[in-house]
């Protein structure tokens, strides 16, 4: 599946022959304030292959975190087509898109989204208890993705007695519990130290190449940024460059 964005350039081979799991065909995004029409996403086509990481960088305000709220179905989009695994977003209704994202995708925040009252355990197996799954399975499942990111030890902490590093891996836990195809992580590492931030991109690149997961990170942080398979870079709205990130590695970049 080939990659088509405003400017002329070279397609990379691997976006080519990989089955996508993520096409943009086309998509608007413009928010109304006023009087003033701000257009956030100007037609963007992007096709991401299956197990990929992707990172989206550029400038404040280019459309970043925009693209990522629509291409996962939280935005509603203005004009054009998201499809997931083949499946048009705009085909289905808010019930069955909500469920979507619940069985298929995890999402991964800046400020962890973390319930102070509940221990790292708790807050992992939450979302499957919301989709009724039976308690047992559910711990069991919230202590095997803890245990995967490293944190088994600390099941039984509440947040307040993890460190920065830590409560992002129990982001990163919960996001992974459903099993999901895609994940979504917008500035997982922006309020990080620079030591934790590495830790948690070199946590996501693992779990990108041991499990097959496919990232797409939005990030101001060029180590996160360079640690992905692509690098899709934003200017006002638009994409401008999608660069295999073997190439830039090998260029010095």
């Amino acid at each position: 599946m080939a990659v088509t964005v405003q400017s002329p350039r070279e397609v990379t081979e691997p976006t080519r022959t990989r089955q996508a799991i993520v096409e943009a065909r086309g998509v608007v995004k413009t928010y109304a304030t006023g009087t003033i029409e701000v257009h956030a996403l100007r037609g963007i086509d992007l096709a991401i292959g299956r197990g990929q990481m992707v990172s989206v960088m550029g400038p404040s305000g280019c459309g970043k975190t925009t693209l990522l709220n629509c291409l996962s179905g939280l935005d509603a989009i203005d004009g054009g087509d998201v499809l997931i695994d083949g499946v048009s977003l705009s085909s289905l209704s808010d019930k069955a898109r909500t469920d979507y994202r619940a069985r298929r995708m995890g999402f991964v925040f800046q400020f962890y989204n973390l319930m102070p009252v509940l221990t790292a355990v708790e807050n992992v197996e939450l979302p499957l208890l919301v989709a009724r799954v039976a308690a047992r399975d559910a711990r069991r499942k919230a202590l095997a993705a803890l245990d995967l990111v490293g944190l088994a030890a600390r099941a039984e902490h509440v947040p307040d007695e993890l460190s920065g590093g830590e409560r992002q891996r129990v982001t990163i836990a919960r996001a992974l519990v459903n099993d999901p195809a895609i994940v979504w992580a917008d500035e997982p590492t922006g309020d990080l130290d620079s030591e934790n931030a590495e830790e948690i991109s070199d946590l996501m690149r693992r779990l990108n190449v041991e499990r097959g997961l496919t990232f797409v990170t939005v990030t101001h942080d060029v180590g996160v940024g360079h640690k992905a398979d692509r690098l899709v870079r934003m200017v006002d709205g638009a994409i401008v460059a999608d660069e295999p990130l073997d190439a830039l590695r090998a260029a010095g970049f």
